[in-house]
């Protein structure tokens, strides 16, 4: 991925401040490859208006959750329906329960319902594009919220920088294996499990993508050796637990890094490890920086999490949205084609899009990266953890 529009947290912050989504002399870094750079997005032509509402009437605004199972999207609907509801908007909320049919019902209800814009996570972005063609046909600014839905008739498309959230995974993990200095002659090829998450989110092929521009390399070079390689269905750690426990009896528990790709199946497969006493020696990635992955941290058995500070992407969406509806002019978003987003040369059609960065949290930084600055509570990260070994209050 070429370097492209990414924020940092203060920077954020004071746009929103000034009710501005993203300036557009942010300093550029890592995001996907092509594009056009500093090209400027405008509303879609359904909505180049302030929509109308009936006289007294808020306009309506729909959030479509995939599910709230995983920890961070219950958060993000608080802080998306508190900010539209100051705005002055009407929010409806639904939640899919990782029903890729329910979601289009869902979504094809609020349109029937009156809703002018929908922010929507989905659990299918190939699914989902049925019914979020029929909203956008209706006139509906639609925002992919941080997993792409492929079509180009989305307003926009809203994530984090998922390639380098593979790589930081991935080079976490070997980081923690000393493999510059991993000697195959005594110990032999390091032996890698990569676990994937949803298949259905295309997400997960980018941080694999990341993962892969880490760890194949290392394969090449005969230092590693990819002993399994799973995805994991709804991102559940029940499931990952499972696929871990199927891999640690096929390989003998003979395993000495596992690559994850988010902090429920990390700690669903540390679950499996830990029965086999391998908690805590085996590095172990993860993402998402939740407080149950924090605390796993803290505790010695998470290796690495990634910070995506939902605080900044949920007021982004919410501004966006509100732009859109007012016809207002949208700053800062780039161009990409469907096919690089989702390395699939048969995607066509582009989408406006806009990538926030990310950051590496290990237990040397996990305090400033996500306790000091508010991200997690003292109390849920440093849960059983002695006061004596626990940092102070910040």
């Amino acid at each position: 991925m070429n370097s492209r529009y990414l924020y940092s947290r203060s920077s954020v912050i004071a746009l929103i401040a000034a009710a501005a989504l993203v300036a557009a002399c942010a300093a550029p870094a890592p995001a996907p490859s092509g594009g056009q750079q500093g090209a400027p997005a405008s509303a879609p032509s359904t909505n180049q208006q302030e929509a109308p509402a009936p006289s007294g009437a808020k306009i309506k605004v729909g959030l479509s959750f995939s599910d709230f199972a995983t920890e961070r999207w219950a958060n993000e609907e608080k802080i998306m329906r508190k900010l539209l509801e100051e705005k002055g908007y009407e929010v409806l909320t639904q939640e899919a329960n990782h029903d890729v049919k329910l979601q289009n019902d869902q979504i094809d209800n609020m349109v029937s319902q009156g809703v002018k814009a929908l922010i929507i996570v989905a659990e299918d972005g190939d699914a989902i594009v049925t019914a979020v063609d029929r909203a956008a046909d209706a006139g509906v600014a639609v925002i992919a919220y941080d997993r792409l839905i492929k079509t180009p008739k989305i307003a926009a498309y809203l994530s984090f920088n998922n390639v380098e959230v593979g790589r930081q995974q991935a080079s976490g993990v070997m980081k923690a294996l000393d493999i510059d200095n991993w000697d195959v002659a005594s110990k032999g090829k390091a032996r890698v499990v990569k676990l994937g998450g949803s298949p259905t989110d295309n997400n997960a092929i980018l941080f694999r993508k990341g993962q892969d521009e880490i760890v194949d390399p290392l394969v090449e070079a005969g230092k590693v050796e990819i002993v399994a390689d799973q995805w994991v269905d709804n991102w559940d750690p029940a499931n990952a637990l499972k696929v871990m426990e199927n891999i640690l009896t096929s390989v003998g528990n003979k395993i000495d890094a596992v690559v994850a790709s988010n902090d429920g199946t990390a700690l669903g497969a540390l679950q499996a490890l830990r029965a086999q006493g391998l908690a805590g020696k085996v590095p172990i990635s993860g993402q998402d920086a939740t407080a149950d992955g924090c605390n796993s941290i803290v505790k010695g058995e998470l290796t690495v999490t990634i910070l995506k500070d939902i605080r900044d992407l949920a007021p982004l969406s919410v501004d966006l949205v509100d732009k859109l509806l007012k016809g207002q002019p949208i700053e800062g978003l780039a161009e990409y084609t469907l096919a690089e987003l989702t390395a699939d040369d048969s995607k066509q059609g582009k989408v406006k899009a806009l990538f926030l960065p990310v950051e590496q949290v290990t237990k040397d930084n996990v305090y400033d990266l996500c306790v000091k600055n508010g991200f997690q509570s003292y109390d849920d990260v440093y849960r059983d953890i002695p006061e004596s070994q626990r940092p102070p209050r910040p």
